[in-house]
Order: structure tokens, then C-alpha cells, then sequence
């Protein structure tokens, strides 16, 4: 069977880890999110997968290729051009990606799954197509319900009471929200869906696409299901995503490594004196990470591999990506530390190496540069940091 996965955007809303990263390709505990989504497909027989790329697009196809290691079959339809030998990414939106690839030549000639590239699911795909397919329907929204006072953010979905989609609101107010089924971002459809759709320019599945169905009277449906969803939309939202799996909140998901102590979790060769060092799990750390003398690691926190934690920094509650060190003192609460950038949980940025704090946080490959003490000490005080 034949399914879409959606990762052209640019994951504006994610920066500064896609500035050099696609979104589909952001880890969850060392494994890109977009990978979970090949298991689920494939656990239900999708194995003939389209995936449109455009930001960093090569990212995804160098790490994927032709999905043969997933037990899948992958090709990528690419939205963008060349400008003076440069790969430039230009999306087409969801549904202009599907078209572009449907005009090249027909691949969708039976019902197919579309999914975006950034979340992670546990759906019963298999039991959402039946139902699919039961209806009749040309197009349908699995939904899920969320908490009343959660629905301004998020898409949600008016259905009567055959569950046939009348209207849609887009991040409503609390108490104008008409239902509380949002849009999960995951589709059934039928080939001639995309009849629907005008070839060569950008156009979207939410906003252009549904409305018009709506507007059409076409057989076009909805079903609330039971999943676990995790949307990797925001910043927070993967702060969050990284906190449920090392909590045990987010079950499909399990952590790798090896547990040295309870809540601790390890890759390979982590140079590091337990007797020396207090950490309280929940704990990630990746392979190849030196854990200094007297380093203090509070849980929920990953730190990936090959990372420097120098004697006396403190790190809790942070998400640390590979190749990052962190000096002697650094105290890192509520961070998320992405190459040269620190990132708080509501997605406020600092760049290290333009505020010349690489005597902090550099790059674990790179001699630090040293500082005096009262230059330190000044910016010290500024991020609230120790720097003795």
C-alpha cells in the first residue's frame, strides 16, 4: 500500500535547530522522528512511501535513501531549484506536493495515507482505513480530542453527526470552540482527491483543500480515534516530547542504551566516575560524553553524544545535542543547547558565539577560548550562571 509523509517545511516555528536540521530529522533520543513514522506504515502494510523534500532536503534523503533498511520503499519529489549551484528549497504546501508528484506520473491509484513529518503516533492505521473506506469517504481527518481549555491551539474540526465534516475553526477561542476533534495532520485519501487540487503552484490541505471540499458537498469525513500523538510543532512542544519519553509518559517510544542505575541511561564508552558525579535520573547520555568530577545532572535531561560536561556544571532539565561542551560551572536549567545556540523552554535564543560565551558552551571538538575572570564573572551574572 501507498503513503505520503509531508517534509518540505522550512520548521520555522523549531529554529534554530532547523537552520541546519529538517524537522523530520529532529531526534527523539538519538532516532529522527520521521523513522517512527516508517515503522508505523510499514507495521501496517504502507510500504510503498512518497515523501516530499525541500529545506535541507538532502538531510533526509542521505540518511533514508531508498528505505530499504527500513523495510520500506521510499522516492522524494523535490520542491525547489538551483540558484548558482545551490540547492533552494520553494514547498508547494501539502497538497501542492501531493499534485506535483500525482502530475509527474499517477502513483496514488488507491486509497493512501498521508502524515506529516514531525509528530509522533501510535495510530491503528489499519483500523482507520476501514472505517475510511466504510464511509465511502473521498477524504478523511483522523481527529483527536483534546481538553476544552486546549483548543485555541489548534485546528478544530465541526462534524455532524455522521461524522461528516461540516466546517473547520482555526485556533478558536475557548469558549467559541465548536468541538473539542482537532486536526491531527493525518489523512485518508482517495485518488480522486486529487482532482481537486490545481497543479503547478503552492496550495494547502487545512486551509484550501478541506474548505473546498466542504464547500462542494463531496463525501468527506471525520473520525475522533484513541492514540498517543505528539506534536513536534514548537520548541516547547519537543521539550515536552523528549521529557515524555525519559519520564515514561510516551510509551512507544523506548529509551536506548543501556541503564547503569535506576533512570540512568547510557550509550557506549561514557567516560564518567559515578562515585564522583550526582545525577538523578530521568537521564540520557550518548555515547562517547565525558562526565567531569563533581558535575551535577538533574532529570528530565538528554544529553547526547559525544558531549563534554566539565566539573561543576549543573545541567537540569535540558535537552543537550551532540558535540557540546560545557565549561567548568556552566549551570544549565530549563535549556536546550543546539551547536552555537541556547535555546530556553519558550524558544527564546541566545547565540553563544556571537555573545562570546564560548568559554560556556562550545563546540566539545574545539579548544575552548579562555576569558579573564571579570569578564566571566559580568556575563556570569547576566545568564544567571556560575563561573567560578
Amino acid at each position: 500500500m501507498k503513503a505520503m509523509i509531508l517534509a518540505a517545511g522550512k520548521g520555522t516555528r523549531v529554529r534554530p535547530i532547523t537552520y541546519t536540521m529538517p524537522k523530520p530529522m529532529m531526534p527523539i533520543l538519538q532516532k529522527p522522528v520521521m523513522e517512527f513514522l516508517l515503522e508505523l506504515l510499514r507495521q501496517h502494510g504502507f510500504d510503498q512511501i512518497m515523501v516530499n523534500v525541500s529545506h535541507l532536503a538532502e538531510e533526509i534523503e542521505s540518511y533514508f535513501r531508498d528505505g530499504q533498511r527500513f523495510g520500506v520503499q521510499i522516492a522524494y519529489s523535490f520542491e525547489g531549484r538551483i540558484v548558482e549551484g545551490t540547492l533552494v528549497g520553494e514547498a508547494l504546501g501539502s497538497a501542492g506536493g501531493m499534485k506535483k508528484i500525482q502530475d509527474f506520473y499517477p502513483f496514488f491509484d488507491d486509497t493512501f495515507v498521508v502524515l506529516c513529518g514531525d509528530a509522533l503516533i501510535d495510530l491503528d492505521l489499519t483500523a482507520a482505513v476501514k472505517w475510511h473506506k466504510s464511509k465511502g469517504s473521498i477524504a478523511t481527518i483522523i481527529m483527536k480530542s483534546v481538553p476544552q481549555e486546549e483548543v485555541s491551539s489548534y485546528g478544530v474540526v465541526v462534524t455532524d453527526e455522521d461524522n461528516r465534516v461540516k466546517a473547520f475553526q482555526e485556533k478558536p477561542k475557548v469558549d467559541e470552540a465548536l468541538s473539542t476533534n482537532i486536526n491531527t495532520g493525518i489523512y485518508i485519501f482517495e485518488p480522486e482527491v486529487l482532482n481537486y487540487i490545481p497543479s503547478g503552484g503552492e496550495y494547502d490541505i487545512g486551509s484550501q483543500l478541506f474548505p473546498k471540499l466542504v464547500e462542494l458537498g463531496a463525501p468527506f469525513y471525520a473520525i475522533p480515534m484513541d492514540f498517543e500523538w505528539v506534536d513536534i510543532g514548537k520548541v516547547p512542544d519537543y521539550w515536552r516530547a523528549i521529557r515524555g519519553v525519559l519520564s515514561g509518559e510516551i510509551k512507544n517510544v523506548q529509551i536506548p542504551g543501556q541503564q547503569v542505575a535506576p533512570g540512568i541511561y547510557t550509550g557506549l564508552n561514557v567516560a564518567v566516575n559515578w562515585d564522583k558525579v550526582d545525577i538523578t535520573g530521568p537521564v540520557y547520555i550518548g555515547g562517547m560524553t565525558k562526565i567531569e568530577d563533581g558535575a551535577k545532572i538533574v532529570g528530565p535531561t538528554m544529553i547526547g553524544p559525544n558531549c563534554w560536561i566539565c566539573s561543576g556544571a549543573t545541567v537540569e532539565n535540558s535537552v543537550i545535542f551532540e558535540w557540546s561542551r560545557l565549561g567548568p560551572g556552566a549551570r544549565l536549567v530549563d535549556k536546550l543547547v543546539f551547536g552555537r545556540y541556547c535555546v530556553d523552554k519558550t524558544g527564546a535564543t541566545i547565540d553563544v558565539q556571537a555573545a562570546a560565551l564560548d568559554w560556556l558552551i562550545t563546540d566539545a571538538r574545539q579548544t575552548p577560548t579562555s576569558q579573564t575572570p571579570l569578564e566571566r564573572q559580568a556575563i556570569a551574572e547576566l545568564l544567571g550562571t556560575n563561573a567560578n
